[in-house]
């Protein structure tokens, strides 16, 4: 149910039309650093938007630090979306470990 950041990088790289980056917080956060290509819908919203999520394609949920992600994940799941991951760590991790450039909250 949780993959690392690099794991996640892999899957988007080399899966890009299989997979989606969906990135669950805040729009204010989001304006400090985001990862291009990933879909915004904050946390609060995935209640009435599930069903523009796809069904196809594997979903990477992303939050800040790995918390609100999971939380989602786990909602996701229980939803009937199967194939869905949290990332381990959120963007914080990606900043740290994958994208440097990125600025940190």
């Amino acid at each position: 149910m949780e993959l690392s950041v690099e794991a996640a990088r892999q899957l988007l790289e080399s899966e890009p039309g299989a997979t989606l980056l969906l990135d669950v917080r805040e729009a204010s956060e989001l304006a400090i650093c985001s990862i291009a290509g990933a879909v915004h819908i904050p946390m609060r919203e995935i209640p009435g938007r599930l069903d523009t999520l796809p069904r196809d394609r594997h979903i990477l949920v992303l939050c800040h630090h790995g918390s609100r992600s999971q939380r989602v994940t786990q909602f996701l799941r229980h939803n009937g979306l199967a194939n869905v991951s949290n990332i381990e760590g959120g963007i914080n991790a990606w900043a740290e470990r994958i994208d440097p450039g990125l600025a940190c909250y």
